[in-house]
């Protein structure tokens, strides 16, 4: 029997909280992307986004998930998405490290992620992280216009997202991992492919709230999980990145949750006007 899709669909005051969560892992993420350098070991990057996520008030959404053993997951170079932190895994100038983070505040939650050149890099691996990001930009304004011309259907995002990778070159797209819903629980329905035909799935309704999550490599998109029941690298060797950012479709626009602006610096008047805010502040 197909898996029955049931989306949570927040009032405007829950996507208001769901912000609160988002601003959490957005400062934790700068503070990790600031530590990043030759010699770092991705245990001190965890302990810096755990000390980051309970000075907020909140705890992280990874830590206990069906075991997860950390707060963030930070994958380096082949390893995709997952990856366990620890002290014997120390970065080296020119590194890749794509960390993951959530955090769950009052019941809500926050994920997004980014992927950092440790050092100078190369500028193929500048360019593996920039397309990785504006494949993530491009499904978020998909989402934006097709909620706004109110004919917009959930795969409509992984076109967007495929379409701009496609462009950019010879990129391999991770397949069986993607973005979710998200809300007052970390992982919810829908399932958000990377790529796909458009026209296809839900529509694209105000209070549906999304983490699009774009994952590609340098090389082939075949992967293996490693014996650790976590850790997701290339079969081929080849560098990854991830990055990943919480929206939220609102009456008027999107809102990226996760974003310090919102998302209005790569999506413009797309963003709705009004930011979000619970209604006791």
């Amino acid at each position: 029997m197909p898996h029955q899709v049931e989306i949570e669909l927040k009032t405007p005051e829950q996507i208001g909280f769901m912000r609160r969560a988002g601003l959490v892992v957005a400062d934790a993420l700068e503070r990790m992307r600031a530590a990043v350098a030759p010699g770092v070991s991705t245990l001190e990057l965890d302990r810096i986004a755990e000390e980051t996520i309970r000075a907020a008030g909140a705890v992280p959404s990874f830590l206990g998930y069906h075991g997860y053993p950390a707060s963030i997951c930070s994958s380096v170079n082949d390893q995709v998405v997952h990856a366990i932190p620890s002290a014997r895994q120390v970065l080296r100038d020119g590194d890749l490290i794509s960390i993951d983070c959530g955090a769950d505040l009052d019941g809500w939650h926050g994920d997004a992620a980014i992927t950092v050149l440790v050092g100078e890099g190369r500028p193929d691996a500048r360019g593996l992280i920039r397309t990785a990001e504006d494949a993530m930009w491009a499904g978020i304004a998909a989402a934006a216009r097709g909620a706004s011309s109110g004919k917009g259907r959930l795969t409509d995002i992984s076109f967007a997202i495929q379409s701009a990778i496609r462009k950019a070159g010879r990129y391999g797209i991770v397949e069986g991992y993607g973005g979710h819903g998200i809300g007052s629980a970390m992982h919810q329905d829908p399932f958000v492919q990377n790529s796909g035909r458009p026209g296809k799935g839900p529509l694209l309704r105000p209070g549906m709230a999304l983490a699009i999550e774009p994952m590609i490599t340098r090389g082939k998109p075949k992967v293996a999980e490693l014996d650790d029941g976590w850790t997701v690298v290339t079969v081929d060797g080849s560098v990854a990145a991830h990055v990943e950012h919480t929206m939220a479709i609102c009456d008027d626009g999107v809102w990226v949750l996760t974003a310090h602006d919102g998302g209005r610096a790569r999506l413009g008047d797309l963003v709705t006007a009004r930011e979000p805010v619970p209604a006791a502040e």
